[in-house]
């Protein structure tokens, strides 16, 4: 468990900043990945295979570094977080990506940050300063910048509403972990809800066995991807982070994944931004930037 003083401040240290650009660049490669793998898939498949394979590793690496699970007496409010936060929200994004185009889905699950935001004041008590309030704002016109002038469409699909429950559900999955990372390790606390939320996908995804039988090689590896860096060491990370500073400040770091996706699509499928997307990211930078710096104190008189 750590220290109260971390709890107490909330600010970002090196160690949480480490743990936050791991679980970007992990989480950024996940939405190309979903849409890869679901020409073999169904979205319950999908969703089942990456928090299977998920759960499996977090056992594992549990059972390495030997840490206790939590009392069960804790177990039934992570469990419903997991099926919350993992089923839900992996369930309702990947049917949302068999319609919604990638840009509208980028700025629906932008709102992610203001939402825990809002949701970590209410339920944490969380205080969000003034400057909190425009880094944020900043971030999110640059998201929509960096979409609108990314190439892709912006229709708006009748799926896109379940982006929205996403975005919802992994904003209380944000913050209610957080009284549970501050008196239990980060590492136990996100295996419980990996149970919760692989149980409750398991019947989404019964014809799973069958599809990895017909799937070509390349679609599994999709989903060994998914499990593995997205899921595993995503969402390790990033608890990990949330443990350290508080929830409003790590979450606003989502803002980023929009940049990276593209940057990964530059050096990988050499897709080169526009000068007005590139724009776009450096606002997005510039907000995470207001956001998670302190305002330099006046010298007394």
């Amino acid at each position: 468990m750590e220290s109260p003083h971390l709890e107490s401040h909330g600010q970002l240290d090196a160690r949480a900043l480490f743990f936050v650009v791991v679980a970007m660049l992990t989480w950024s490669s996940a939405y190309a990945t979903i849409s890869y793998a679901l020409a073999a898939f169904t979205p319950g498949e999908v969703a089942l295979a990456r928090l299977g394979l998920g759960l499996v590793c977090f056992l594992i690496w549990l059972r390495l570094r030997a840490v206790k699970l939590p009392p069960l007496s804790v177990w039934p409010p992570l469990l419903g977080l997991g099926v919350m936060g993992l089923t839900l929200y992996h369930l309702c994004l990947n049917y949302a990506e068999t319609e919604v185009a990638s840009g509208t889905a980028a700025i629906i699950l932008a709102l992610s940050p203001a939402v825990t935001g809002v949701a970590s004041t209410l339920w944490l008590g969380e205080r969000l300063s003034p400057r909190t309030i425009a880094g944020l704002t900043v971030a999110l016109m640059g998201v929509v910048l960096v979409v609108l002038t990314s190439g892709q469409s912006l229709s708006f699909q009748p799926k896109a509403a379940l982006v929205l429950i996403s975005v919802v559900a992994t904003s209380l999955y944000f913050v209610g972990q957080k009284p549970f990372l501050v008196r239990f390790n980060a590492l136990s606390v996100t295996t419980v809800t990996f149970i919760g939320g692989a149980v409750a996908a398991i019947p989404f995804g019964l014809g799973l066995p069958h599809a990895l039988l017909a799937a070509p090689p390349a679609k599994i590896a999709a989903l060994l991807w998914l499990g593995l860096s997205p899921t595993f060491i995503g969402y390790l990370t990033w608890n990990m982070a949330i443990q350290r500073a508080s929830v409003s400040k790590v979450t606003s770091f989502i803002y980023f994944s929009t940049p990276i996706a593209l940057l990964i699509s530059w050096l990988w499928l050499g897709e080169k931004p526009g000068p007005l997307t590139l724009t776009g990211a450096a606002i997005v930078i510039a907000g995470v930037i207001l956001t998670n710096t302190r305002a330099r104190r006046k010298a007394a008189a």
